[in-house]
């Protein structure tokens, strides 16, 4: 809290008296700013002061407050209002009892007053222009609680504990009424099948029972924060649950005093929520307890649907700047007949309740699909899917509490749909839980959307295959992504193009029609990195004009890189940086590329001053947005790249490597990623004893689960629910499971323990057998056997700074950031008979023979002597070729061929590389495009001084 001495307090006596050297500067609106200002700095970072915020009171009038103050869980503590000099402040009061005004906590301030009622009283009447005064008046409003807030604290946090153990009490419950009561069994398999029928073929039977979980623990909430007790019968998903629910409570145990046990948690939250009139302020609530839950009910699920609920500034924000640009490209509204706005991932339903908001009252029956007739009920043209049951339960009744809010009448929604939105599109005809469900499906289906609006999930890998907690693969959308952003990608590895928010992009795409609009916030990472080139370059082509407005906060950056990202808009718990997306698509797209508009927070911006710069610009309209203009290589922020770039002679390239014609022309010929094993712990190790030890128990435990596996498993269980999941025992992987799927055994090859460079100078012992590494890569071609003698140099491909290092072995993904190596030689074995080709050298290993060549193509060494015509090696380095000297290079792989001439021969050209790729110069020169694609390599003034540095 603030103390009299504070420096918030001297800015606001500083600022009443400048204010008393002009009298005319005595009004409202020339103070309320500097007491604004003392306010959010006593709120600090606990609480949040939201300005201007309106509401309704007693009777339904409108009631303007100057000013509320919420708590992290969106809970109102205080209200303020600010008046003039002139005021009679106690008159004022009266007026403001008398509209409606809460005097639960709420502070009436002038400039040199403050009257500050709490719980319906008059709790302190301070002089403001007394430091001492001004302190204790701040720290008694913001000290206080009222009895159901500080219960409702309590209790959430006491709910998200408890969640667990009652979770897995009702799962137990479950699992022995399904093994001893047929009626249930039968009731709960049909209603299996029905959940994979509507929302994915895939779903795991323990997916279905947290399904009912949610319902059981979550359904009183539901009901009395939002004073529904009709709400089981009503909504068509609960009314189908609650059959299930019957069965189960019929002979099993009582619903009642089970929940029993959660009744403080309950009464505790629903006190809370009896005293909140505002319909915003129950909303904030209801996410509160949603988002509270899924944390405590299941990590795994909140991070793989991305639970996490959009600010309201930022939904504000789309909703406006998307009517903005139907306006600004057809003429059009939110609010015009034939408009279909769809949310695919709804969550708790804000970006709709906020589109109906922008929707005027006589237009938004028709536009909500509200029953015209008892006989035929409108089709709407509001549309929402949402995959997981708690946040449909929470959509449904936010939206349909918004329209009675709005209409004075209750009507259903109608156009939310329980369902998988990419599995909509996978050509199925699905039945979805009741013939309502399906048939508003289907009424989707053929709906010609105009506008797509949401914030998609943000999850994209699995830490852990042992947690089964993977995302599903899709056949259409993904398949989609392959055939344009994939394939239109230089990158090597593509799995982040997979990522749900990826598929977001891919899905809109194609189910927007020859007009519209799609509006995501999303993760960031697709405006820069280069694995993402070919999904810019199609989402130019998809549309005629797309808007960026890039919010930072990539929390994953270190150092001053961090500090200049600034908060999180969401919030800290969010880590990827965030961008809010508008792509726009008129019936002239596919003629011209999409013009693209760029905007972005301020560096250093905190997710309060982010969040201001949404509420302050209003739409995208109150912005300064320039245009970007991409360059060949669809690349779109290129103000920081090099112009001679493209000039300088490419190392290695993706093109290049893949396709059959000699004729090359990059520096290398070969490249091939870092090993990427998904079991470090496993096959990594500095006792190569301790390493064969652990890998032979490995093996022995998976071939053990083979064998269960051909025992148990089927083609409609997965592995995770057969095999044992044991981090001690064995390591799973995606790779590792297809596997056991086939029926391939394993086998422990000593052969296999390689020396690897694991992390910058920490040499460790790997196990490189490819059936236990789930990407080997290519390093056979480099390293055949433990004893071949090769070096490469180890690049990262992407990030924001630029790494090398030279290797001798085997060298690990994560070596060097996302690892590329290109090495100096590659080796490829001889069958019985054959013998090494022009330009090869045949080598024996182990007792088998192998060709090696020179990785570096003859096009370069043209190049490279072409550049320099007249510069011959040093008399000292063609000595040293013709000398025994030459076998301490020898010793580390390195058999330069013995050239009296001193031309510049492939393995001088491969240390002048590593040398340039270490100068600072370079690498300051082509920083930011280092971060973007594989290295460039320019001619030095001189070449050997390079050469003989690389090296050394």
């Amino acid at each position: 809290m603030l103390t009299p001495d504070a420096k918030p307090v001297r800015d606001y006596h500083a600022r009443l008296a400048q204010l008393a050297a002009h009298p005319d500067a005595h009004h409202e609106g020339a103070v309320r700013g500097a007491f604004a200002s003392v306010l959010q700095e006593a709120a600090g970072a606990t609480w949040t002061l939201i300005e201007e915020h309106t509401t309704k009171g007693a009777g339904g009038k409108t009631i303007r407050y100057d000013g509320l103050v919420r708590d992290s869980f969106g809970v109102t503590l205080g209200h303020w209002e600010a008046k003039d000099t002139a005021d009679d402040l106690e008159r004022e009061v009266q007026r403001k009892i008398e509209r409606g005004y809460s005097l639960q906590n709420i502070l009436f301030q002038a400039p040199e007053r403050a009257l500050l009622y709490q719980d319906g009283a008059l709790a302190l009447d301070a002089d403001l222009t007394d430091p001492a005064g001004l302190a204790d008046t701040l720290g008694a409003f913001f000290s206080y609680r009222e009895p159901e807030i500080e219960r409702f604290h309590h209790a959430v946090a006491a709910f998200k504990d408890r969640i667990p153990t009652l979770a897995a009490g009702l799962l137990k419950k479950i699992d022995a009424a399904r093994r001893e009561d047929v009626a249930f069994r039968q009731r709960f398999e049909a209603f299996v099948e029905t959940v994979r029928e509507s929302v994915n073929p895939n779903v795991a039977v323990g997916a279905v029972e947290e399904m009912l979980v949610q319902h059981l623990l979550t359904e009183r909430v539901i009901r009395s924060v939002f004073n529904l007790p009709s709400f089981s019968r009503r909504n068509a998903i609960a009314r189908e649950i609650e059959a299930v629910v019957d069965a189960l409570t019929g002979r099993h145990f009582s619903r009642e005093d089970f929940l029993g046990q959660l009744d403080r948690f309950y009464i505790a939250i629903e006190e809370a929520a009896a005293g909140i009139k505002d319909f915003g302020e129950k909303q904030a609530l209801l996410n509160t307890v949603y988002e509270q839950f899924f944390q405590g009910f299941s990590d795994r699920v909140a991070d793989t649907h991305g639970i996490v609920y959009t600010p309201q500034p930022l939904v504000d924000w789309m909703v406006r700047s998307v009517d903005v640009l139907l306006e600004r490209h057809f003429g059009q509204s939110l609010a015009a007949p034939g408009v279909h706005v769809l949310d695919p991932f709804v969550g708790t339903g804000n970006f709709l309740v906020r589109v109906m908001d922008q929707i005027p009252a006589p237009g938004l029956p028709a536009k909500y699909g509200a029953p015209t007739s008892t006989a035929s009920p409108a089709r709407g043209e509001l549309h929402a899917n949402e995959v997981m049951l708690l946040p449909y339960y929470v959509a449904s009744l936010n939206v349909e509490h918004a329209y009675l809010e709005k209409t004075g009448q209750y009507a259903p929604f109608e156009g939310i749909v329980l369902v998988d939105t990419f599995e909509m599109v996978e050509g199925k005809t699905i039945g979805m839980f009741s013939a309502e469900n399906s048939e508003r499906a289907q009424r989707q289906r053929e709906a010609p959307i105009t506008v797509v609006i949401g914030n998609p999930p943000y999850n994209a890998n699995q830490v852990n295959a042992n947690d089964a907690n993977q995302n599903r693969a899709y056949d259409h959308v993904d398949g989609r992504i392959r055939e344009t952003y994939a394939n239109a990608s230089s990158a090597t590895l593509k799995n982040k193009l997979y990522d749900q928010y990826v598929r977001a992009y891919r899905w809109a795409t194609d189910r927007l029609g020859k007009k519209g609009v799609v509006a995501f916030v999303t993760n960031n990472s697709f405006l820069r990195k280069n694995v993402f080139d070919g999904m810019r370059a199609h989402l130019r082509r998809d549309f005629s004009a797309i808007y960026l407005l890039n919010l930072k906060g990539d929390a994953r950056t270190a150092g001053e890189p961090r500090r200049q990202q600034g908060g999180n808009v969401f919030s800290d718990d969010i880590r990827v940086g965030v961008a809010v997306t508008l792509l726009v698509r008129n019936e002239n797209y596919s003629k011209e590329p999409a013009t693209i508009y760029y905007a972005e927070a301020e560096d250093y911006a905190t997710s309060k001053g982010k969040q201001d710069l949404l509420i302050e610009s209003g739409d995208l309209t109150g912005l300064d947005w320039r245009e970007l203009r991409p360059n060949a290589r669809h690349l779109w922020l290129t103000g920081d790249l090099a112009d001679d770039w493209d000039d300088l002679l490419p190392l290695c390239s993706k093109a290049e490597k893949a396709s059959d014609d000699e004729n090359e022309t990059t520096i290398l010929d070969e490249y091939c990623p870092g090993i990427n094993t998904a079991r470090d712990a496993w096959v990594y190790g500095f006792s190569r004893d301790r390493l064969a030890e652990r890998v032979e128990g490995m093996v022995d435990t998976y071939n053990a689960q083979v064998v269960k596996w051909q025992r148990k498993g089927s083609d409609t269980t997965k592995p995770q629910s057969v095999v044992t999941n044991d981090d001690s025992a064995i390591k799973w992987s995606s790779k590792l499971l297809r596997n056991l799927k086939s029926g391939t055994f394993g086998d422990f090859h000593d052969s296999a323990i390689y020396r690897a460079m694991y992390r910058p100078f920490v040499r460790k012992w790997l196990y490189y057998d490819p059936f236990l590494i789930e990407r080997p890569s290519l390093w056979r071609e480099q390293f055949p056997t433990p004893d071949a003698k090769n070096l490469s140099i180890c690049i990262e491909s992407k990030g924001d700074n630029f790494r090398c290092l030279m290797v001798d072995g085997l060298a690990d993904w994560h070596l060097t950031g996302d690892t590329q190596s290109v090495p100096l030689y590659t080796y490829r074995a001889l069958a019985e008979g054959a013998s090494a080709e022009s330009g090869e050298t045949e080598v024996e290993l182990d007792g088998a023979r192998y060709a090696r060549k020179e990785n570096l193509t003859d096009w370069a060494l043209g190049q490279f002597r072409s550049q320099y015509p007249r510069e011959f090696a040093p008399e000292h380095v063609v000595g040293r070729r013709e000398s025994e000297a030459f076998a301490e290079l020898e010793a580390l792989g390195v058999e330069a061929t013995v050239t009296p001439s001193g031309l510049i021969e492939k393995e001088d050209v491969f240390h002048y590389v590593y040398a340039v790729l270490h100068h600072p110069v370079y690498r300051e020169r082509y920083a930011a495009d280092l971060k973007r694609s594989l290295p460039r390599i320019p001619f030095a003034p001189e070449f050997w001084p390079f050469a003989e540095a690389g090296r050394a």
